[in-house]
């Protein structure tokens, strides 16, 4: 068995070789997080955990592939296959085999962002009678984007972030309702409706939740504070039957907002998961002192965040 404690410092060995049960690792940068996630899946599938009821969600395909291929290298070839992506990806991986429970053909085409805003486009000139002071077609998608990541209607987006509208919202609404009609008529989804469809098989369909919360014994998610209300729900919903969650994020790093990212997620996480362990990575590996102590400074005694204190392992600079 790998001994563990002599390849990882105190904090990083204690959130991989945890126990059952849910886990908040808050790790800031240059703390040594993805190393802990590929030590966390070593360890677990050295204990015996099938790899492919292992679920491990990203944000980046790149990251992915960095993790599993550096999980390889710990814990050999069978890793290979480990349920990893990104949650687009594992999306499209449910619905490609049940997405005719959602009236989808399960060979459904997915638009990338050019057809998406072909389509969207050709909507307006069906819709619009003034196309002239009309949004453009990349200010509709976006607000199309918004209100699919943020669980809301188009209207409720509206009614947030554009009050100075100069057309009938009416005719927003109408353009985004002609955009879903027109989809479900092609058989296609956009990226946004992956994560769309993907949590409502989790919602709707029971023997389909209660497959993959059945199968997926450990749950990793990483960047947890980047994700967004579905995401979070999506989590939420794969874990609640073995209750083992590892969310991993720096709620000091929340970059997304702009597609719906929320804080209050990896914030809440205690509160959802009441028998949470806590585990901080506070050792710094990438920074010298100095950053550090401006990093700790601005942290320090912020409601809205977990304290830390990051310690450095760098020496301070000369100065000249």
């Amino acid at each position: 068995m790998t001994d563990y404690s002599r390849l990882l410092n105190p904090e990083q060995c204690e959130a991989a070789t945890s126990g059952d049960g849910p886990l908040l690792v808050l790790a800031a940068a240059g703390t040594g997080k993805t190393r802990t996630l590929v030590y966390r899946v070593s360890y677990l599938v050295e204990r015996g955990v099938a790899p492919d009821s292992l679920l491990l969600l990203t944000f980046t395909n790149r990251a992915a592939r960095e993790m599993l291929e550096r999980a390889k290298q710990v814990a050999g070839e069978a890793v290979g296959n480990l349920w990893s992506g990104t949650f687009h990806h594992i999306c499209n991986r449910f619905l490609r085999r049940f997405a005719d429970k959602l009236g989808y053909p399960n060979d459904f085409a997915i638009l990338d962002r050019d057809d998406s805003r072909t389509l969207i486009d050709q909507c307006i000139k069906d819709t619009v009678r003034n196309k002239k002071d009309f949004p453009k077609k990349d200010v509709i998608a976006s607000l199309i984007s918004s209100a699919a990541n943020r669980a809301c209607g188009i209207g409720d987006v509206l009614d947030q972030t554009l009050t100075d509208l100069k057309v009938d919202p009416m005719e927003i609404v109408k353009v985004a309702n002609l955009y879903t009609e027109r989809k479900r008529a092609m058989g296609a989804m956009d990226f946004d409706d992956l994560l769309v469809n993907g949590l409502r098989l989790l919602t709707e369909q029971d023997p389909i939740r209660a497959f993959y919360q059945d199968k997926f014994r450990h749950v990793l998610v990483d960047e947890y504070q980047d994700t967004n209300l579905l995401q979070a729900k999506m989590v939420d919903i794969l874990a609640g039957l073995n209750k083992n969650v590892m969310a991993v994020g720096d709620d000091f790093q929340c970059i997304y907002s702009w597609r719906g990212a929320d804080f209050r997620n990896i914030m809440e996480f205690p509160k959802r998961w009441p028998e949470c362990r806590i585990v901080k990575l506070e050792r710094n590996y990438r920074s010298v002192p100095e950053v550090l102590e401006v990093a700790n400074a601005c942290i320090k005694g912020n409601p809205e965040q977990f304290q830390k204190t990051l310690r450095p392992t760098r020496p301070m600079r000369n100065k000249p």
